[in-house]
């Protein structure tokens, strides 16, 4: 009797050929999504960086709720971008590599939670830009989608960045530094823990052909 068929093609099944096709692809992909961000801040500068200041999230202000959805396309400079590079290819790479449709509705989800959150509880003199809450909430997606998919590599991805960033990421999650938006950190890793159970893979329903 045939429970299914094989997953040898399965992308989601960690080390199978479609699985490193899939992961090859999504790096490619999040590798691309770096030079766009660049080329904003890059125009930004060159203009005086009015974004920041006209489509950032500026907290309990109306005309700050537009930056909910711009913000995580707008950092405070260069080196601000820098520091998020690399957390956001590899955690994006990961999360794109389970599907596009899940990572464009998780990503979307997440921006809206962490922009919200920032948006709702932030302080109300300040000016909020940068992605830093969309990649706090692809640790939060990872984590919970390896708990409810029972998928070792997520939470081995998470292990791994909590290896390199441990402290930053706890520091980011607290209100320790007026500079850094830590509402942002935390409104965003609760967005991916919600992400990861409302945009779950669904286990396919196995057959059962007669002998």
């Amino acid at each position: 009797m045939v429970y299914g068929g094989t997953s040898s093609g399965d992308p989601n099944r960690f080390g199978t050929d479609a699985f490193y096709a899939s992961l090859g692809r999504a790096f490619v992909a999040m590798c691309a999504v770096v030079p766009v961000l660049f080329a904003i801040e890059a125009i930004d500068s060159w203009l005086g960086n009015p974004f920041d200041t006209t489509v950032g999230i500026v907290p309990k202000h109306i005309e700050g709720l537009d930056g909910v959805f711009f913000a995580p396309f707008l950092h405070h400079g260069f080196d601000h971008l820098y520091s998020n590079s690399v957390p956001l290819i590899l955690l994006g790479t990961f999360v794109l590599a389970a599907g596009g449709k899940r990572f464009l509705y998780s990503t979307l989800f997440i921006i809206f939670a962490s922009g919200l959150g920032v948006w709702f509880t932030g302080n109300s003199n300040t000016i909020v830009v940068g992605a830093s809450g969309v990649i706090f909430g692809y640790l939060g997606l990872l984590l919970m989608r390896g708990l409810v998919e029972r998928s070792w590599w997520n939470l081995g991805v998470v292990f791994l960045v909590g290896l390199l960033y441990g402290w930053q990421l706890i520091v980011g999650i607290l209100p320790s530094d007026p500079q850094v938006s830590w509402q942002g950190h935390l409104f965003g890793f609760l967005g991916g823990l919600v992400a990861a159970i409302l945009f779950r893979r669904r286990p396919a329903q196995s057959t059962y052909p007669l002998d």
